[in-house]
């Protein structure tokens, strides 16, 4: 059994949805609310907007509510789709069968924060900026800082399992989240961590159910609250960027930093050629480097200033033993300080013969080892290539490569090409093409024992067809969790191959 679409609602659910509400404007029905929640800043297909636009939206400002939402779905038999911020670079938060759009951005107070315990209780749809504005006042911060820090908000970093700017040094969102409660797709709210109490950080009892959330694309519930990791803002902060003639001198680099055991390492990213090419021509915060620069490794330090004072002498020998040449002090901390700039940033690119064209943005966000990095960034390059080549609609915007295991920063890479996409020309034919271009990035990933994604999610065509393959035998237990927790397929069903659960 799968759910059915659902693209219009009774009179009489919508009566239902206003009473558990009973808020004037909490319940929206109208065509503009529903069509602008149809889309994420993922490439989208503009010319089949219709199919994604959901029937109704509602903004819960607690959980009891959003309890009361779920079970009214589950007895009607409709979709339900969470969405925080809506800026994910996936499709979980885009309505593939219609429904209830639960919008959480009003569950947005800060409840508690603990200086003693060191940690922060807030709602799912504060953002990232808004939560550490507040904290700062307090001398601390909580350090998960994706490039969508403005916008993004709690509760999506929990659905995507996202990854953090400074992951090396204070771990991605899997480790920042300490609890959080969740509404589960029958309706009955449940609190889950890494031990018995919303503040404990470890735990040998029973399963380890954060991590089975963690990531769960809204695919298993909606999160109502969460408790979250603070820590003193860093005394010291210390950026540097090296420039190089050619792209293995760079991935050499990087291995050598990131093996020197610097503690205070907070990100390491590579830029490859392609990358730099794409920023010296579209990128205005991208200070220019002189034609000979092919690669960039960019590097960040933070803590105290006797820890970043000792470690900013290892890193510049490090950076330059393959003949990197440090870009100054202008480069290192103008680029760096712009990290946060650049999520909106890729709002145009160039087609085949240099014509600037509004375009979408795709991100591919594989984990990958060094080792390989070389190897896909050549395939991957050639890929694209024939895209662009085929169809006129495509940009190749270059690979970033960021240091991506918590702690580790030796660990697996988010290995990341970006394509623009002249999104106002797809039709069934080139929508089609860009499915396709997307599988082949997704099977150079497999083929080089990669994970599909990093951070985003595989919700979209062209990932989740892959996804039985890189779980494994862990496929059938994902499909037996998905079928006990959510009996009806109610919640954001279509996702992640996950219907195959109901076949039988």
């Amino acid at each position: 059994m799968t759910t059915t679409t659902v693209r219009t609602l009774d009179d009489a659910v919508v009566a239902d949805l206003e009473a558990i509400m009973n808020e004037p404007g909490s319940v929206l029905t109208n065509i503009s609310s529903r069509t602008n929640r149809a889309r994420v800043p993922a490439p989208f297909p503009v010319h089949r907007w219709s199919e994604y636009v959901p029937a109704a939206v509602v903004l819960p400002r607690t959980a009891q509510q959003v309890s009361e939402i779920v079970k009214l779905a589950n007895r009607a038999r409709i979709p339900v789709v969470p969405r925080a911020g809506g800026t994910g670079l996936n499709d979980g938060a885009v309505p593939l069968r219609g429904g209830i759009i639960v919008d959480v951005k009003r569950m947005n107070e800060i409840k508690e924060v603990d200086l003693a315990d060191r940690c922060v209780t807030v709602g799912p749809g504060i953002s990232m900026m808004k939560l550490n504005e507040e904290l700062s006042k307090y001398g601390v911060f909580h350090p998960d800082t994706p490039a969508s820090y403005p916008c993004s908000l709690v509760g999506g970093r929990i659905a995507c399992s996202g990854f953090s700017l400074l992951g090396t040094r204070f771990g991605h969102t899997r480790d920042l989240v300490m609890s959080f409660e969740i509404v589960l797709p029958t309706g009955e709210i449940i609190r889950v961590g890494d031990g018995g109490g919303k503040k404990i950080r470890k735990s040998s009892t029973g399963y380890h159910l954060k991590h089975l959330f963690m990531g769960h694309q809204g695919t298993l519930g909606i999160v109502t609250e969460a408790t979250l990791e603070i820590v003193p803002k860093p005394e010291a902060e210390f950026a540097a960027f090296f420039a190089f003639d050619d792209y293995l001198k760079a991935h050499r680099t990087v291995h050598h930093i990131v093996t020197s055991g610097i503690a205070t390492l907070a990100g390491t990213v590579l830029f490859d050629e392609k990358k730099i090419e794409y920023l010296r021509r579209d990128d205005e915060a991208f200070i220019p480097m002189p034609p000979w620069v092919n690669s960039i490794v960019a590097t960040a330090l933070y803590g105290t200033k006797p820890e970043v004072t000792a470690a900013s002498k290892i890193l510049m020998e490090k950076g330059r033993a393959e003949g990197g040449r440090y870009t100054g002090d202008h480069m290192a901390v103008g680029d760096w300080a712009s990290r946060h700039d650049r999520y909106a940033n890729p709002l145009h690119g160039r087609i085949p013969g240099g014509q600037v064209v509004p375009m979408s943005w795709h991100c591919e966000d594989a984990s990958l080892n060094w080792t390989v990095l070389p190897k896909v960034r050549e395939e991957w390059t050639a890929i694209a290539q024939r895209y662009i080549d085929e169809w006129g609609i495509f940009d190749n915007w270059g690979i970033y490569c960021y240091t991506s295991a918590s702690y580790k920063p030796w660990g697996d890479y988010l290995a990341e090409i970006d394509i623009g996409i002249w999104e106002e020309k797809f039709n069934d034919d080139n929508w089609a093409a860009w499915v396709r271009f997307k599988s082949e990035l997704a099977q150079v990933t497999l083929k080089y024992g990669g994970s599909l994604s990093n951070c985003h999610g595989t919700t979209r065509a062209g990932d989740a067809e892959h996804v039985p393959e890189e779980m494994g035998g862990g496929w059938d237990v994902m499909k037996k969790i998905k079928r006990m927790l959510d009996p009806n397929n109610i919640m954001n069903p279509g996702k992640q191959m996950l219907d195959e659960a109901y076949q039988d």
